[in-house]
């Protein structure tokens, strides 16, 4: 096998030059050089501003997106703000609300009852009404009941007929009268 330096020495014995096979030939490197030159204007011309282009939008939609976002959250904020004032409002009505009737209620009741008892009372003092003059159609009876009761019986104990309706009359007063008087 033939080690690296014995080849380079062979290959420079062959060819007579002197030139060194790790480094390329002028021309190689000038070509390279307009090649790469080339390359690089075209990518400094075209490439890296249109790279640099999409950076900056994306930057911006990015700067933009966040910008945005900030405005939502701060018009979100806001609507949950006067959403719960609100709240709060229709929270205090319908409290008011509930007292409002909660009152209206209670006087409905004392006007039910206040009702109520007019006609209670009413009922009541119609009913003693009927009750005393069914009371004095029954003493009125009564009356007429036990004079002639009284009238028979002072016939049958005098054994006369006591006939006149004046006597028989003033007679049953004056018994109801001493009647009355002993209670």
């Amino acid at each position: 096998m033939i080690n690296a330096t014995e080849l380079t020495l062979h290959l420079a014995a062959e060819g007579g030059e002197k030139h060194n096979p790790l480094l390329p030939h002028t021309y190689d490197i000038v070509w390279s050089l307009v090649a790469f030159a080339i390359v690089f204007f075209v990518f400094w011309k075209f490439v890296l501003p249109r790279y640099q282009q999409v950076l900056d939008e994306r930057r911006d939609a990015i700067e933009g997106g966040l910008e945005r976002a900030e405005a939502t959250q701060a018009a979100a904020n806001a609507e949950l703000t006067a959403y719960r004032e609100k709240l709060a409002g229709a929270r205090e009505e319908a409290a008011a609300i509930r007292d409002d009737a909660r009152a209206q209620g209670q006087q409905i009741v004392a006007d039910a009852t206040a009702t109520a008892q007019a006609e209670s009372d009413r009922i009541v003092a119609a009913g003693n009404q009927q009750l005393e003059a069914s009371r004095q159609q029954v003493v009125s009876e009564l009356r007429g009941d036990v004079g002639k009761m009284s009238i028979d019986l002072a016939e049958k104990l005098v054994g006369e007929s006591l006939g006149d309706t004046a006597k028989q009359s003033a007679t049953v007063d004056r018994f109801l009268a001493e009647i009355d008087s002993s209670k």
